[in-house]
């Protein structure tokens, strides 16, 4: 038999694992500016681009990693289909011909 807290436990996890999915945000259910002001106000934002894709958007390269680049990242959003976000964090591209 599960004693009260050890059952409050699983609950608890079991509410974390679901609810960390559950929580980011949706873009093809928001406005482009939302979306916009979104990234702006955090910097970075992970967010959801369809049914199970998601991805980490950037307001600008101080959120990415020094061996990254920003790329301009275009999503679909509610109201329109080509909407200019902000950026992705993207490895610096090498010249392997030293």
């Amino acid at each position: 038999m599960r004693t009260p807290v050890t059952a409050l436990a699983a609950l608890l996890l079991a509410s974390m694992a679901t609810g960390a999915a559950a929580a980011r945000p949706y873009a093809p259910g928001m406005a482009c500016r939302a979306v916009q002001e979104l990234i702006r106000a955090r910097g970075a934002v992970v967010i959801s681009t369809g049914p199970s894709t998601y991805d980490r958007f950037v307001s600008g390269g101080r959120y990415c990693e020094p061996t990254e680049d920003t790329e301009a990242a275009w999503i679909s959003t509610a109201d329109e289909r080509n909407c200019f976000i902000g950026y992705t964090c993207k490895e610096h591209q090498r010249d392997d011909n030293w």
